[in-house]
């Protein structure tokens, strides 16, 4: 399913908004204020497009999406504000805004701008995000803090296996499955590139999540308390 993050204060307006896309069969995640967004972003897997008000009540959608893209977070954005003068639609733009739609607006006109957007390859997604943790595909590494940790190949495959499906048993057989590309796999191979993948966890500092064994089953990524 298709998920937006709405950023909205006005409580009546967000409700709104949030409605009318949920009608429209995509999954709306709404926060109120900065400081929440921020929060609710950095701890889940990217949306696929992001609604950002520019007032509010502790500080602006322009903070918001510059703090996005200094995350490396490509996701489009369209900005929804009052503010009409070419100043403020310029700053939205440099701030790195796909899209800009004024207030009043229709919801017909919302509908369509979130649909052109959606409908840009180019802006598709290339990171998955855990507890903290940002697995970043094309450059096949993790992200945590201001640290990049290097993955070879099949740490990388054993990793977007477990960051696309958190906190669910993936069995040894999926993961041979993953990693076969004309090599033969053998179970011991699999433990030791997760014993390696362990290793690289802990030597850089990484809390937010851990690999746990599950007895006669496989493996599973979970938030480290």
């Amino acid at each position: 399913m298709t998920t937006i993050f709405l950023l909205e204060d006005d409580p009546i307006l967000g409700k709104a908004i949030q409605l009318q896309l949920e009608l429209q069969a995509y999954k709306v995640e709404w926060a109120q204020n900065l400081g929440e967004a921020k929060k609710r972003t950095a701890m889940t897997s990217p949306p696929d497009l992001f609604i950002l008000d520019v007032n509010l009540p502790d500080g602006n959608g322009y903070d918001f999406c510059q703090w996005l893209r200094a995350e490396k977070l490509h996701t489009p954005v369209i900005f929804l504000t009052a503010r009409t003068d070419e100043e403020s639609v310029v700053r939205g733009f440099e701030e790195g805004a796909n899209d800009y739609v004024r207030k009043p607006f229709s919801q017909k006109e919302l509908s369509v701008r979130i649909r052109n957007q959606l409908s840009d390859t180019k802006a598709k997604l290339d990171l998955v995000r855990f507890n903290g943790v940002t697995l970043i595909k094309n450059q096949q590494v993790l992200k945590y803090g201001d640290s990049l940790i290097s993955l070879n190949r099949r740490e990388f495959e054993i990793l977007t296996t477990f960051f696309e499906q958190p906190e669910t048993i993936v069995t040894r057989e999926q993961l041979i499955g993953r990693l076969a590309s004309g090599d033969e796999i053998y179970d011991r191979t699999v433990d030791s590139h997760i014993s390696h993948i362990r290793s690289k966890l802990t030597q850089n500092g990484v809390k937010g999540v851990k690999i746990n064994s599950v007895y006669g089953q496989g493996y599973r990524l979970e938030k480290a308390v």
